[in-house]
């Protein structure tokens, strides 16, 4: 069963920090590419990063460049999107997607597998 499960969420203080990790399940990521996208309620699902798999390569939206950083362990099979920096807007749930091949850019067009989403809180 192809499953990707995103851990990591909770609740921090404005200018902290977070990891959320992307592990994945019945499929090995090295011939993906991963994206961390965000969703708050009512809004459209914004996309936030891409790593290449087989390469390394990274990519970022403007709005997250500066403080998010994605990197990838093909051995644990796994992505991480370390957050820094933190902002009260930075607050929602994140999720991680799998798109076979490489990066398009920093967004995900076609995904074929999502995570359940982890919830992170960014607040004082």
């Amino acid at each position: 069963q192809v499953q990707l499960v995103e851990s990591g969420g909770g609740l921090v203080q404005p200018g902290g920090s977070l990891r959320l990790s992307c592990e994945a399940s019945g499929f090995t990521l090295e011939s993906y590419a991963i994206g961390w996208f965000r969703q708050v309620p009512g809004k459209e699902r914004e996309g936030l990063s891409c790593i290449s798999m087989d390469t390394g390569s990274t990519y970022y939206a403007g709005s997250v460049r500066d403080r998010f950083t994605i990197s990838g362990d093909n051995a644990k099979n796994t992505v991480y999107l370390e957050m820094n920096s933190l902002k009260p807007e930075d607050t929602a749930v994140y999720y991680c997607a799998a798109e076979f091949g490489v990066c398009p850019g920093y967004k995900i067009v076609r995904a074929d597998a999502w995570g359940q989403g982890t919830r992170v809180t960014v607040s004082s």
